[in-house]
């Protein structure tokens, strides 16, 4: 995703000389050395389920970390991901800090921060049946802002996300659409939060069933249902406790439980850390189950009246978890990413799914990198390693900074992400969650295809439009490893 809210204006980032820039791209060396004349795509005739150059053993992570040198190496340990994490939320403007924000919220401040999200369609748009979205459906979004009955000031209230939650740009389900028929990309949805993560509450809808919040890494409305509202101790100690459960596999899920609706079969993401209740008795049933075959985890619910409460739940030994955050690693990144092979794309984390930027951003989280939401704020961090590109550089200098890409590297298109994972065939490869691709075939015509998911690619044949490939739009390269503090 490209739109970006953010809490207070952008900085910009230092202007660095073009030869300064390069030299970042190539001081670390190659993990993969690509060969110094790749094939022409046409060339390249597709080998598997109709995809250029892909073949079957690509398709698994083993082919990729069995070439790598020294795949379990860490490239950040924990103390190195701590100090790049706090390096993040100081440098960088699109990360909230919640604990920041003033106890009584200026008017001016809250209509601000929705008038940043929540921006008027210039557009037409369709609804799900192709029908044009009328003025007076807009102007009933629009008049569920509230904004007019914004507070002089408003008390500041924390939560705890109670369940995987659609972040929207105004407060409806009314899914929008660019084209009709193309009902994928719903241009109210913003992005997602998931059980456990904190949030600032600043507004309530006219209708008082959404509420506008601020979260480490995003502001927008979320339904007021999936959020308990409680102390700034409640909300910020969650989480405390000395022993964790992370979720390491694509999704997790908690045991269905009848007894406790409220925590029962939840979807938990990649990355999304819980403190476990160590010290749960060991014959004591947890929601009408004996736990010695799951872990007795702790997770936030909302109670009737609106308030936090903290309950006890399962979460089976069967789902892939970790007792911490996994090593950061070139042989983890693959074997993380593969993990969400095949899963559908959705747009702002539509469809209990994620989009490209979510995708690396959750690979990341499984070793507790925080990364910003957005492609457009992840692409020019101030925090990371970056290397960016202009129209002035060169066919061969941007070859050079792709030849010289290692496990793990985000590069960044208008709009897209793509995670590099290697070399085969004379090709760098890249697994991204994607709408759809296109290529040269062997004749020489431009082939679309939709492959609206986590997939892998190569990377030097994917063509943005007939003339300019994904290596000639290419913005930004990003890279994790360990910096000097700024």
């Amino acid at each position: 995703m490209s739109a970006i809210p953010a809490l207070s204006q952008r900085r910009r980032l230092a202007p660095l000389s073009r030869a300064l820039l390069l030299a970042v791209a190539l001081s670390a060396g190659p993990a993969f050395a690509l060969s110094p004349s790749s094939p022409p795509a046409a060339t390249v005739a597709p080998s598997h389920a109709g995809i250029i150059g892909l073949e079957e053993r690509f398709l698994a992570p083993q082919h990729w970390i069995a070439q790598l040198p020294n795949p379990n190496a860490v490239i950040l340990d924990r103390a190195g991901i701590d100090a790049q994490n706090a390096r993040m939320r100081q440098l960088d403007a699109s990360i909230h800090d919640l604990q920041a924000l003033p106890a009584n919220l200026p008017r001016a401040f809250v209509q601000e921060q929705i008038n940043s999200i929540s921006r008027a369609p210039t557009r037409p748009l369709y609804d799900a049946q192709g029908k044009q979205i009328s003025a007076a459906q807009l102007k009933t979004v629009s008049d569920n802002l509230a904004l007019a009955s914004v507070p002089a000031t408003r008390p500041l209230q924390y939560g705890l996300v109670v369940h995987r939650a659609a972040l929207r740009a105004f407060p409806t389900e009314l899914r929008v659409f660019s084209t009709q028929g193309d009902t994928d990309i719903d241009r109210f949805q913003e992005s997602a939060l998931f059980p456990g993560d904190a949030v600032a509450v600043l507004h309530e809808s006219a209708d008082g069933k959404w509420v506008f919040v601020t979260s480490e890494r995003y502001a927008a409305w979320m339904e007021k249902r999936f959020v308990g509202v409680g102390s700034a101790e409640q909300v910020f100690g969650y989480g405390k406790a000395a022993e964790h459960r992370v979720i390491t596999g694509a999704t997790a899920r908690t045991v269905h439980s009848p007894e406790a609706p409220r925590v029962s079969n939840l979807q938990l993401e990649m990355g999304v850390r819980v403190p476990v209740l160590s010290d749960w008795p060991a014959m004591t049933p947890v929601n009408g189950q004996q736990a010695h075959a799951s872990h007795v985890i702790q997770l936030p619910v909302r109670n009737d009246d609106g308030s936090l409460a903290l309950v006890p739940a399962l979460l089976p030994r069967s789902q892939d978890t970790a007792a911490d955050y996994l090593p950061l690693t070139q042989a983890n990144l693959i074997t993380q990413a593969f993990k969400f092979l095949g899963e559908r794309y959705g747009w702002g984390h539509s469809y209990d799914t994620r989009d490209c930027s979510g995708f690396v951003s959750e690979i990341y989280r499984s070793f507790g990198v925080l990364l910003p939401r957005n492609t457009s704020a992840q692409a020019i961090s101030p925090a990371l390693d970056r290397v960016a590109f202009s129209d002035k550089d060169s066919k061969a200098q941007r070859d050079a900074a792709i030849g010289n890409l290692q496990v793990g590297d985000l590069i960044y298109i208008p709009g897209h992400v793509m995670m590099a994972i290697g070399q085969s065939n004379g090709m760098t490869w890249v697994i991204h969650d994607t709408s759809g691709g296109s290529w040269f075939d062997a004749s020489g015509k431009r082939v679309h295809a939709s492959l609206n998911g986590v997939s892998v690619t190569p990377l030097q044949p994917m063509m943005a439009s007939d003339t300019a490939s994904y290596i000639d739009r290419m913005t930004n390269i990003q890279r994790i490893r360990p910096q000097a503090t700024k």
